[in-house]
């Protein structure tokens, strides 16, 4: 299996078989709580244009999502997961679109498949990999606004790189795995943990995000036209 880890938009364009899109701080961490919490129907869009025009027509439709960390004006979430954890989201349609998650999948057209991971769902995706039978992988750390590297997506993105090349490497990625997580709250986590930032990044939504393999399902992406991606839940 070839398996290539790429930073940000960027490295969209070089993608090659299936896409693995990782935004762990938070697009899909919010999506793996939506879906453990029952959501009937996901859509991802890049543009929150589109979001708001979803609303217009159906008017029953949730929005949910940011910009520069910050809940669009009109939107009934964040994308915070402390924001969706204890909802059931049962017999609902939402729309949801983010300043980095959401771009890498409307921007990964080149892909022969298309898959949401962060921590929490991983190890779920990388069993969906090794079942599908691909050859090609390419992993694209989203990062800080898909223009900045970011240590959390680096480390789920070599975490499941870890995982499709077998146990020995998976064991020796996660003994140093505990030790990676918590640095992550003295470097790009450590806006969670400032009380300046409560509003906008609460420090729960750091522990939600961090819990490894919480979630036994990957998450797909499927273009249905319009800017518009299907996101499902597929259980491992």
């Amino acid at each position: 299996m070839n398996i290539k880890i790429n930073q940000q938009l960027k490295g969209i364009d070089e993608i090659r078989g299936t896409a693995v899109i990782i935004d762990v701080f938070r697009a899909f961490s919010v999506e793996s709580y939506l879906f453990g919490n029952n959501i009937s129907t996901l859509y991802a869009v890049g543009d929150k244009d589109l979001a708001y025009n979803y609303r217009r027509s159906h008017p029953g439709a949730l929005l949910i999502g940011e910009r520069e960390g910050a809940m669009l004006p009109g939107f009934d979430f964040g994308n915070s997961p402390s924001q969706v954890e204890d909802k059931d989201f049962s017999g609902k349609t939402a729309i949801h679109t983010t300043s980095a998650g959401t771009q890498g999948i409307s921007g990964a057209v080149n892909a022969a498949e298309i898959l949401g991971a962060s921590l929490v769902n991983a190890a779920a995706t990388a069993k969906y990999i090794l079942n599908s039978g691909t050859d090609d992988v390419t992993i694209v750390c989203m990062g800080l606004g898909a223009k900045v590297p970011t240590e959390e997506d680096t480390l789920c993105g070599e975490y499941i790189r870890a995982m499709l090349l077998g146990r020995a490497e998976t064991d020796s990625f996660c003994r140093l795995l505990p030790e990676r997580i918590e640095r992550l709250k003295k470097t790009d986590g450590a806006k969670f943990f400032d009380p300046r930032n409560a509003g906008v990044f609460p420090r729960r939504d750091f522990y939600l995000s961090t819990e490894i393999d919480r979630f036994g399902f990957a998450i797909t992406a499927k273009p249905c036209g319009d800017g518009f991606y299907l996101m499902n839940r597929v259980d491992m």
